[in-house]
């Protein structure tokens, strides 16, 4: 098994020369305070393609022989990984064809095509988009293009190490989403010669570092639950986990309320939009600002996220932080009772965004009617103000979630 070294990570640097662009490093005062110091947002949400893919899937097509390129290649991917391959492949003049999940994102699917790839969605996991298109590549002798598990793809990754510690020369700790771990064995490798701290952040339901550093070995999770699709990998590869073992000084887990609640800051103080994948280092900071050293620099892995599943998630990280109040209040079943009621929570501040009226439940009273009502709040502050307010007009509250 080869592995990369940091003298392939910069050699890797001239190969990307005027093809992946030096994504900003953008300073963040709400996290700096948090942290007591200077944080740091590597933005590669804003590197073409839309992630950092596109570096370990050119450095790996850009080497393959002459005879290699003219079969062409073939790859598997739930998004980032497929639009990397597809564009690296189009400016190479190398046929690509890119496998991919039945549910990945509309917009990941789109602009694979777009780029020049063909696509073929066959399975319901990306487990099932990789064997599909190593069979591919058996069949047909297309090159297969791993995500993650390949030395030229860990070091075009690595390139982004470099970057950080050009632009930010003193930083101490640098954050790393993880999936497979290609990334974050790239980023470590290129650190390696450093005494700069790396540490690697997983969602909690997709987390397969952990227990296969503990076991000496990738381990495969049997099952994966997480919205962030990008980091949605069931094992990591043999590659990125020596190199992880070697050099990464520390895995992190996040829930899924936690990185919700990361992608909401960054759209609302930073002004960045970030798939979930990519937030899950900022996700990471927040959970225990006090453990990292500073100046600490957080990579946004990724921003390719499908509009709607942005409305969800910033709707799940609203109600993480306390900015929405579900309830169910019983109130006499009489004209205008409604009005009445929406009308307090008017005077309350909140604003009601969902009211459901119900004349039947268990418990309730034949004079009674049941309305459930979803609003938007300033806080859990201004949720406890909302319900003393409501009980101290006499109503009855029967249940609440505080968001």
């Amino acid at each position: 098994m080869s592995l990369p070294d940091a003298a392939a990570v910069r050699a890797a640097t001239a190969v990307l020369d005027g093809v992946a662009w030096r994504t900003p490093v953008e300073g963040s005062t709400s996290l700096a305070e948090q942290v007591g110091g200077p944080v740091l947002l590597k933005c590669e949400n804003l590197q073409r393609t839309g992630s950092f893919k596109l570096r370990g899937a050119y450095v790996r097509l850009s080497r393959l022989s002459d005879a290699e390129k003219a079969r062409g290649v073939v790859a598997a991917s739930a998004g980032n990984h497929a639009q990397g391959v597809a564009l690296a492949a189009a400016l190479l003049g190398i046929t690509a064809v890119v496998y991919m999940p039945l549910d990945a994102a509309l917009p990941k699917v789109a602009a694979t095509r777009q780029y020049g790839a063909e696509v073929r969605q066959v399975s319901a996991d990306l487990n099932g988009a990789l064997a599909a298109a190593r069979a591919d590549a058996a069949q047909s002798g297309r090159v297969f293009i791993h995500p993650f598990d390949h030395a030229d793809v860990v070091a075009g990754q690595g390139t982004l190490g470099l970057e950080i510690l050009e632009q930010v020369p003193d930083v101490r700790t640098v954050i790393v989403p993880a999936g497979g771990g290609g990334l974050l064995a790239g980023v470590a490798t290129a650190l390696s010669e450093t005494d700069v701290a790396v540490v690697g952040v997983q969602a909690a339901g997709a987390a397969a570092f952990p227990a296969s550093l503990a076991e000496g070995r990738p381990v495969p999770l049997e099952r994966l639950s997480t919205m962030a699709d990008g980091i949605a990998v069931p094992a990591p590869g043999e590659v990125p986990f020596a190199l992880v073992q070697r050099y990464v000084d520390d895995i992190r887990t996040v829930s899924e309320e936690q990185i919700a609640r990361a992608l909401l800051l960054l759209a609302e103080r930073a002004k960045l939009v970030v798939e979930p994948s990519g937030a899950a280092g900022v996700a990471a900071l927040l959970d225990a600002p006090e453990t990292f050293e500073p100046p600490v620099v957080v990579v946004l892995s990724g921003g390719n996220v499908d509009p709607l599943v942005l409305l969800r998630v910033i709707r799940h990280g609203l109600a993480a932080a306390g900015r929405y109040l579900q309830m169910r209040v019983r109130v006499p079943d009489s004209p205008g009772a409604l009005a009445t009621l929406l009308a307090a929570l008017a005077e309350s501040g909140g604003n009601v965004v969902n009211v459901e009226h119900a004349r039947t439940a268990v418990g309730l009273g034949l004079d009674e009617v049941e309305i459930g009502v979803e609003l938007e709040t300033k806080g859990p502050e201004h949720c406890t103000r909302v319900l003393a307010d409501l009980r101290t007009r006499g109503y009855g509250v029967a249940s609440t979630a505080l968001g």
